[in-house]
């Protein structure tokens, strides 16, 4: 029988939340029918089925956390279906909800597990970028036990001398993941660590019932193994600088005084500002970088990243060719992916594909701060507030709107000088606005 397994969708994406499915065991499906809804480390994705069947058996329940390739759930021509509507326990899915402690935070960008073979499966996410793969059971483990495990795990266990027949799995069935061996090889290192060490006092752990756990949601995991990851291996430099974007403030009213006479949106600062930036990665592609172990890649195109706060955790919608775009334009397209991302309703290729990110949290009153660099990029821009302050110009004291960037930049990949320079063209054209659209 066909069975329909979790597809991956991006190098970052090691498995997937069944969000819910929209048909119960016994229906028909119809090719083209959404049949269920995942939850990838991008988006909340509908998921098609590829042919016309009865949905017999549903393996991994809503909420349920399941890696890449594995089943969730099995479709045929009905004659199951009865078998397993009787079953009083469902069959065994991954025990691993959000946030679990058998999921460790996902960070492979480099998509290693792309190696598993692909599958007959009769489902596919709407995205063009959608694969399908299936986990092989194999005997595993030096004790000669049978025990099921993904290819990848396979892999990686003998590349790490992990005893499989030693590893509790947590997929479906009791299957060994990728993240499972993983863990297991993590547990060893700390446990060898730890054992010549003193004892140290641990802290005590909350009184029960004085706090509530709230699971992590498939974006915060993936975000928080892709940042931590970030600060691990990309040493970070800072550099800051105050813009006064007093004449921006009148160049913006300008332009939606204009705008507003052709009945086309209002654009605001922050979409001057992505533009601005644009403009000056086009005049500085040094700038627009990533770092790739004995090389640089140096992009092509500027795609900028913008961090849009959402329910969900932070996603990153990407605006591709701004250089290109008028202002205008990247307003608009900026609005309706923020509105779009909040809801979940994002493809993952618009959140892919970006060589440099723009997080503005000027708009919740922070003045200043520093941003971690959203990986492979090589930098990421952090923008505050403009806020009134009192400066000397001409030998008289004026009040202007001062805007202060931070840029992140990754020191194996952007030096010092060549962000310095890069902040300056910044400031050149936000403080002399028409130079943005020229």
């Amino acid at each position: 029988m066909p069975e329909i397994t979790m597809p991956r969708l991006s190098d970052t994406m090691e498995d997937g939340v069944v969000s819910a499915w929209l048909k119960k065991v016994g229906e028909k499906i119809v090719r083209g029918e959404i049949v269920a809804e995942i939850e990838t480390d991008k988006a909340l994705m509908e998921l098609e089925a590829y042919d016309d069947g009865v949905l017999e058996r549903i393996i991994a329940e809503a909420g349920t956390r399941v890696p890449i390739g594995e089943p969730i759930a099995i479709v045929g021509d009905g004659s199951g279906a009865a078998a397993a509507a009787s079953t009083s326990t469902p069959p065994a899915a991954s025990s691993t909800g959000p946030g679990s402690a058998g999921n460790a935070p996902l960070g492979d960008p480099g998509g290693a597990h792309t190696s598993a073979p692909e599958s007959a499966g009769s489902a596919r996410l709407e995205d063009p970028v959608a694969e399908r793969t299936h986990a092989i059971e194999s005997t595993g483990g030096e004790s000669g036990a049978r025990q099921k495990s993904s290819p990848l795990a396979r892999k990686i266990a003998r590349e790490l001398g992990v005893d499989l027949a030693a590893v509790t799995g947590t997929g479906p069935g009791g299957r060994v993941t990728k993240l499972d061996v993983e863990s297991a090889h993590a547990a060893t290192k700390l446990t060898a660590a730890a054992a010549p060490a003193a004892v140290v006092p641990q802290t005590a752990p909350p009184a029960s019932g004085s706090y509530e756990e709230i699971p992590l949601s498939t974006i915060q995991r993936v975000s928080a193994g892709r940042l931590t990851e970030s600060k691990q291996q990309a040493p970070h430099i800072y550099l800051t600088s105050a813009i006064d974007v007093t004449d921006l403030f009148e160049f913006r009213g300008q332009v939606n005084a204009t705008l507003g006479e052709s009945g086309a949106g209002k654009v605001s600062l922050n979409d001057l500002l992505v533009k601005g930036v644009a403009v000056a990665l086009r005049a500085n592609p040094t700038v627009n970088v990533s770092f790739a172990g004995d090389k640089l890649l140096r992009h092509n195109g500027i795609h900028l990243g913008i961090a849009v706060a959402t329910p969900a955790g932070l996603l990153v919608p990407v605006i591709k060719d701004a250089d290109r775009k008028s202002v205008s334009a990247i307003a608009a397209e900026i609005r309706d992916k923020a509105e779009r991302a909040r809801d979940r309703k994002l493809r993952a290729d618009e959140m892919s594909g970006g060589t440099f990110t723009i997080s503005n949290l000027g708009m919740f009153g922070i003045e200043h701060f520093t941003a971690v660099i959203n990986p492979p990029e090589a930098a990421i821009l952090a923008v505050g507030a403009a806020i009134d302050e009192v400066r000397l110009r001409d030998g008289q004291v004026v009040n202007r709107k001062i805007l202060r960037l931070t840029m992140s930049a990754d020191h194996r990949a952007i030096d010092g000088a060549v962000a310095a320079q890069f902040l300056a063209q910044v400031k050149d054209l936000l403080e002399h606005p028409l130079r943005i659209v020229t």
